[in-house]
């Protein structure tokens, strides 16, 4: 990684551009209000409004986070030990310095430091922290995890994470995530049970279903894929969580929390696509993924669903190429779920495992990552900082974006009115149709009906940040 691959290689000097500030950033970074005052995006979420959800993540989930992890070190060190001796145990000692460093500076709102470990991405990085110092006023100092926007600081925090790891050879491969993204995925195994075999008996009939019953089975994947975004492990701090009960006997249920509603939208672009496909052409949909575990199943069946319905003919897959976000897709995931499939002694599910891994040797499905997956910018600024990630989706002819931190990124994670229409909050990032297929989980939301947000804070006040309220939000030619 010290020399970065060929396809980056055009992504690294032109990092200075890394989003530039648009009209207003730095005027609007002071206005508390959630509205913008004057031309130009509103202001960042952000720790500095004491109280908000920002500020109690930074404060309190943040460092929990980085506890477990330290914790987890800790808990391997014999296996360290095994496997490389006394370098395995210095490498431990090393990795827990820096991450407790790390919490010390996080707890006691120290300036953002720049990295460095050369690491493929280091240089871009560390213009982004001079991008956010531009940002402030001379009063404010140097960027600092209570006062720099939230999705910048928590980004870092991952980013550190792993710097920290790969300071720390020989164990500088060590994934500190992948206990608990395993952990999910085991105790979810009678959801995961009773979702292969829905999906191995609805294969069979396929053929025979007419237009509605398709588009209702479609419908039905679509909401498992949602709801399967609950099981975030940032969220819960890295807490255990898993799905226990079968989702599919709670979609009706769940559909009042369903707070914009695109599927139908979806139906039509995809049917459209397959009438209008001719022989040998290729309809693509890009899964953007979030969590390993249970929720990258429903994604999985949700593609495969996409395939035997020859709604689409291809799905590329985007992960992760670092641990991320404590849960968050990364190739080893992508490879072990599906391995964990193959030799699962229920023949549904693995029957599901040994078709995944034909698609994927057949070239019908491919999984993907890139390293702008794991910066802090925000999406629209994409096209600038990774143009061949942004060539790479416009050959899509739909885009889904999982989960909570997509959604942050798609809208720069920022005090939009509830009503400013999702086309608007994506400030110019148009690369294909895209939706967002997301569990809600942090204060931005957009596109809503008028008075909607309102209704739902006066009867729950944090109905933002619960995942208990999901969306499927469309952009689009209509």
């Amino acid at each position: 990684f010290l020399n970065p691959p060929p396809s980056l290689s055009r992504l690294l000097p032109r990092a200075s551009t890394a989003s530039p500030p648009a009209a207003g950033e730095t005027r609007a970074l002071e206005s508390g209000a959630r509205s913008p005052v004057m031309a130009g995006p509103p202001a960042s979420l952000s720790a500095r409004d004491v109280g908000s959800f920002a500020y109690l993540s930074v404060k309190d989930r943040s460092p929990q986070i980085l506890t477990k992890a330290i914790d987890t070190l800790h808990r391997h060190k014999s296996e360290f030990f095994e496997k490389h001796g006394e370098k395995g145990l210095e490498a431990e000692k090393k990795a827990i310095s820096l991450l407790s460093k790390l919490r010390n500076e996080l707890q006691t709102d120290k300036p953002i430091v720049p990295l460095v470990e050369k690491f493929v991405d280091t240089d871009i990085w560390n213009q982004y922290l001079e991008y956010q110092q531009s940002l402030l006023n001379e009063s404010d100092g140097k960027p600092r995890w209570f006062l720099s926007p939230w999705l910048f600081v928590e980004c870092y925090m991952y980013r550190r994470i792993h710097e920290a790891i790969i300071q720390s050879p020989p164990i500088d491969d060590f994934d500190i995530f992948k206990e608990l993204k395993d952990q999910n995925f085991f105790e979810s195994q009678e959801s995961v049970i009773a979702l292969c075999t829905h999906l191995q008996e609805l294969r069979k009939t396929i053929e025979d279903l007419d237009e509605n019953q398709l588009k209702n089975e479609f419908l039905k994947v679509l909401q498992i894929s949602l709801w399967g975004n609950k099981c975030d492990l940032s969220l819960s701090g890295g807490e255990h969580i898993s799905q226990k009960t079968n989702i599919m006997n709670s979609l009706e249920d769940l559909k009042p929390f369903i707070l914009v509603n695109d599927m139908d939208r979806l139906w039509s672009l995809l049917s459209n696509c397959k009438k209008t496909r001719e022989e040998e052409s290729v309809t693509q949909v890009d899964i953007v993924l979030d969590n390993s575990g249970f929720e990258l199943i429903t994604d999985l069946v949700l593609a495969d669903f996409l395939l035997s319905s020859k709604l689409a003919t291809k799905i590329h897959f985007y992960g992760k190429t670092i641990p991320w976000f404590v849960s968050d897709t990364t190739i080893h995931d992508f490879n072990w779920i599906i391995k964990q499939l193959k030799h699962s002694n229920n023949k549904w599910v693995s029957q599901c495992g040994v078709d995944w891994e034909d698609h994927i040797k057949t070239g019908r499905w491919v999984y993907l990552d890139h390293i702008f997956w794991t910066l802090p910018h925000e999406f629209s600024a994409m096209s600038q900082v990774a143009p061949d990630l942004y060539a790479a989706l416009q050959k899509a002819h739909l885009i889904f974006f999982k989960g909570d931190l997509n959604y942050r990124k798609l809208t720069g994670d920022r005090r939009w009115e509830f009503t400013i229409p999702f086309h608007e909050a994506l400030s110019g990032f148009h690369p294909a149709p895209l939706c967002s297929i997301r569990t809600l989980k942090a204060e931005v939301q957009v596109g809503l009906q008028p008075g909607q947000g309102e209704q739902l804070t006066a009867s729950e006040p944090n109905w933002l940040t619960t995942g208990k309220y999901g969306v499927f939000q469309f952009d689009g030619p209509l």
